[in-house]
């Protein structure tokens, strides 16, 4: 799955640090992000994340 880092950081504005995943999703749907951002997150581990950089990492993994 290829998630553009770009969309996937407007998605994810807002967000308070550390947050978990389900904090980032629900951020991430109050700010419209598309079909393949939302299975990406989705799709990520339930744990603690501590920046943006951190949620990056992880999505690219899951490519």
């Amino acid at each position: 799955m290829t998630v553009n880092p770009i969309e996937m950081q407007k998605a994810l504005g807002g967000v308070n640090y550390p947050a978990s995943k389900q904090e980032i999703v629900d951020q991430a749907d109050k700010h419209g992000a598309g079909k393949e951002i939302m299975s990406a997150l989705k799709s990520l581990p339930s744990k603690e994340y501590d920046s943006p950089a951190a949620v990056n990492k992880e999505v690219g993994k899951g490519s």
